[in-house]
């Protein structure tokens, strides 16, 4: 039989359950959670709250559901410290971008990935993430692609195969044949490690047949959907999604007026990146002209060693309400639901009976702290599952 854990003194919770709280966030003050094993038992009052086995208490600290972070790139070798110096200096920069982090990774080995893996998931977990996605894509070969699949499975459920990242330079004078090695033995050898396909539908990259063909193959394999979409430049990426039924169109920054009208009548979520355009200063996603069309919009990390090299889902939603027109409460639950729904997933991103007990405690009143106080630590524990693993 499970103990059941009483945590207490929490001066505001976010349980993203307007049926248990106040408003859209479903806030419930001066209140309680009952942890029953891996999962809530209860939420409510502190005063109401029933017998448990033990009791913790966060002395009027706030606590919200731990942070879904659906996109992140974390297989990797190498670093691209000069790529980004060189990009914030305003000189010109030759060096191979993603094709550096390709070389680097076919080079390491499978214990330097996996050690490089747990390093940014242990630093991510301190920052109050419970839940990652994580993507193959650095390898591009039969052979590169599965152990990164294999390793990222050791440590996630969602994992994500993108055979479909770039075109290797191999195969950059036959870029047909790159797509039918990525539909055909590529696939058949990752699909068993993987629940998710993914594309980067880009010019440069895969173009709207391209993409098409990847995600039309990884859907026949058992696969869901999920696309980098309108990232650079207006394209077909998310009009794709939609058509398809991916559960997430990623990037979303040049987006037409038909693009966000599908996005809003679709189940297509829109997830922002906004590490991405901080690291190379690229124009902002307009996450309010999103929202108010009525898009359902996660936030996520994109964190990878080119474009957006952070782990901290804080510090994405202080970029958000900043930069991105998303309120504090908005931003919060897009790096909690919003990124639930990207995966998906109704057993994680809120704090109601039922779900994991995934939740981090913030050293400040509310979450609102998570916005109002940038770049600071305020994550003063985590629990993750019912144990607590930080703090």
């Amino acid at each position: 039989m499970s103990t059941a854990t009483l945590i207490t003194e929490i001066s505001a919770l976010v349980t993203n359950d307007p049926a248990v709280g106040e408003g859209p966030l479903g806030i419930l003050r001066d209140a309680a959670v009952v942890i029953e094993g891996e999962r809530v038992a209860w939420v409510g009052e502190a005063r109401e709250a029933p017998e448990a086995d033990a009791v913790h208490r966060v002395g009027g600290r706030s606590a919200l559901p731990g942070f879904v972070d659906s996109h992140s790139h974390l297989v990797f070798a190498g670093d691209r410290t000069e790529e980004f110096n060189a990009r914030m200096s305003g000189r010109p920069y030759s060096a191979g971008g993603i094709r550096t982090t390709v070389a680097a990774t076919r080079a390491a080995s499978d214990s330097e990935l996996e050690a490089g893996l747990v390093r940014h998931l242990r630093e991510a977990l301190r920052q109050g993430t419970t839940t990652f996605e994580t993507k193959s894509g650095y390898g591009l070969t039969v052979e590169d692609e599965v152990r990164a699949l294999r390793i990222a499975a050791r440590h996630t459920d969602e994992v994500t195969y993108l055979g479909a990242h770039i075109v290797p330079p191999e195969h950059a004078d036959d870029p047909a044949a790159y797509v039918d090695l990525v539909t055909g033995p590529m696939l058949d050898a990752c699909a068993p490690h993987a629940r998710w396909v993914d594309v980067f539908c880009e010019r440069g990259a895969f173009d709207g047949d391209q993409a098409r063909a990847v995600l039309a193959a990884g859907i026949a394999k058992g696969l869901q959907a999920r696309v980098h979409a309108n990232q650079l430049s207006y394209g077909p990426g998310v009009q794709l999604a939609v058509e398809l039924g991916a559960a997430s169109a990623d990037h979303c920054t040049h987006l037409t007026d038909e693009d966000v009208a599908a996005l809003a009548d679709g189940s297509t979520v829109a997830t922002l990146l906004p590490g991405a355009e901080f690291s190379t200063q690229a124009t902002w996603p307009d996450a309010r002209c999103l929202l108010d069309a009525g898009a359902t919009v996660a936030l996520s990390t994109d964190c990878n060693p080119g474009s957006s090299y952070t782990s901290s889902m804080p510090f994405c939603i202080a970029l958000a309400v900043r930069d991105m027109g998303m309120t504090p409460d908005e931003a919060v639950w897009s790096a909690t639901a919003g990124g639930a729904a990207a995966l998906r997933r109704t057993d994680i991103g809120r704090l109601t009976p039922g779900a994991y007990a995934d939740l981090a405690v913030l050293d400040a009143p509310s979450h609102v702290h998570l916005a109002y106080r940038p770049g600071v630590p305020l994550v003063s524990e985590v629990w993750r599952r019912g144990a607590r693993v930080a703090g």
